[in-house]
């Protein structure tokens, strides 16, 4: 396996990130069969530190259809932070904690039903905001609570957009055409991924506290802060429960694990959560009936990868997992260790270690068939085959690719905005 290099994983970032990943986006859900015949299935690619999307096909070759810049207004916003003290503060501790060096442009995307605007929020910039996919225009912009935005979830009708506001613990949920806030809620420490029930009744988001401190050891894990699944009910996003790993992996004979949950997926029927927590190679698998933590699966390690825990960007060491649709694999990426694989859920047996510069984020393509990992070490985004844990393809985005969403554009979109 390749030594690893020193790149960089932009926290919390992640995916994501959630990816409750499937093979149609929730937001194509809510459009109708006329409107469908005159839209495109694509993915797309956060590049982070552009502040760009790239477009790419959805399915086969992945090949590149065009580019969006996210950040039309970045004038506007810099002009706003150099003249607010606090703000410049912020968006220097960003820069330099989180982004190691880099802005944090684009974090998360999803497209709006009818295919003509593509949401995005933006850490550096502490907001959401709706660009128009035929002009770059901004349609509205949401300024989050606190002075960063992180990882989104879009509802199953495709009309609610939630985002995690990570520094003021809050999650904002908004209208996806408007703009307009419907509600919020308060989180644990530094909100993260956001997952709706396939049904659209419930909205769960994890806190995984404060992962840019040097005190990674075990015994010091309760220096990060408050972390636990926050469950809120979709409409008036009141909390129905909390559930907390913590008491969940002590019961297991894990006292040692870290309880920040990143990346996480359901199965098809939701009757389990498969999540990844921070320092640990490899994911556990919760099953929500009996509220207990049944299987834990720990991967391959890269004999290149330090253990140092202080090395982990972000404490991740492995940041992204998808599952297929039929709910029989999960492909996880593994992000340090520098491979993503294909896991067959039943046995929890992990297929060939593909190679991988720092794979990011993991979802899947649109026909159900692959697993689409963003490498932000290479800057290239690598299709894997579901069947037989193969790299199919790679394409070459942006710079350091982070958050792969499916979504849609017009049939006719094969351009480039901003």
């Amino acid at each position: 396996m390749p030594v690893i290099r020193p790149r960089h994983l932009c926290s919390m970032a992640a995916a994501l990130v959630l990816t409750v990943t499937a093979p149609a986006t929730a937001a194509s859900a809510a459009t109708s069969a006329s409107d469908t015949a005159a839209l495109r299935e694509v993915l797309f690619v956060g590049n982070n530190w552009d502040g760009t999307a790239d477009v790419i096909k959805s399915t086969g070759d992945h090949a590149k259809i065009g580019r969006i810049n996210v950040i039309p207004d970045k004038d506007a916003r810099m002009a706003e932070i150099n003249a607010d003290p606090i703000k410049w503060i912020y968006f220097m501790a960003i820069r330099n904690s989180v982004g190691e060096g880099h802005d944090q442009f684009v974090d998360d995307m999803y497209t709006t039903p009818d295919g003509s605007s593509v949401v995005v929020s933006r850490p550096s910039f502490a907001d959401v905001v709706s660009i128009d996919l035929a002009t770059g225009a901004i349609n509205w912009r949401f300024p989050v609570s606190g002075y960063r935005s992180d990882h989104m979830a879009v509802s199953p009708d495709g009309k609610r957009v939630a985002v995690s506001a990570s520094i003021s613990n809050t999650v904002h949920v908004l209208d996806i055409g408007t703009g307009r806030q419907l509600g919020s809620f308060a989180t644990a420490d530094k909100p993260h991924e956001n997952i709706f029930t396939k049904d659209g009744k419930y909205l769960w988001n994890m806190g995984i506290g404060d992962v840019t401190t040097a005190l990674d050891e075990p015994w010091l894990d309760w220096t990060k802060g408050n972390r636990y699944i926050t469950v809120v009910d979709a409409t008036t996003y009141e909390r129905v429960k909390v559930i907390d790993m913590r008491q969940r992996l002590d019961a297991i004979g894990l006292a040692d694990y870290s309880d920040a949950i990143r990346p996480a997926v359901f199965s098809p029927d939701e009757s389990k959560l498969y999540f990844q927590v921070s320092f640990f190679n490899g994911f556990f698998e919760y099953d929500i009936a009996t509220d207990k933590i049944t299987r834990t699966k720990t991967l391959p390690k890269n004999p290149a990868t330090s253990d140092d825990r202080t090395t982990f960007v972000n404490d991740s060491r492995h940041h992204g997992i998808a599952m297929s649709p039929d709910g029989s694999k999960l492909c996880v990426a593994g992000t340090m260790d520098d491979y993503a694989t294909v896991v067959d859920r039943a046995t929890l047996q992990e297929g060939p270690l593909v190679t991988a510069s720092k794979p990011y984020w993991a979802t899947v393509s649109g026909d159900g068939k692959s697993c689409v990992v963003s490498e932000s070490g290479t800057d290239q985004v690598t299709a894997i085959d579901f069947a037989t844990g193969r790299k199919t393809v790679s394409v070459p985005v942006g710079d350091h690719p982070q958050r792969v969403r499916l979504g849609q554009v017009a049939a006719d979109w094969t351009g480039t905005t901003g």
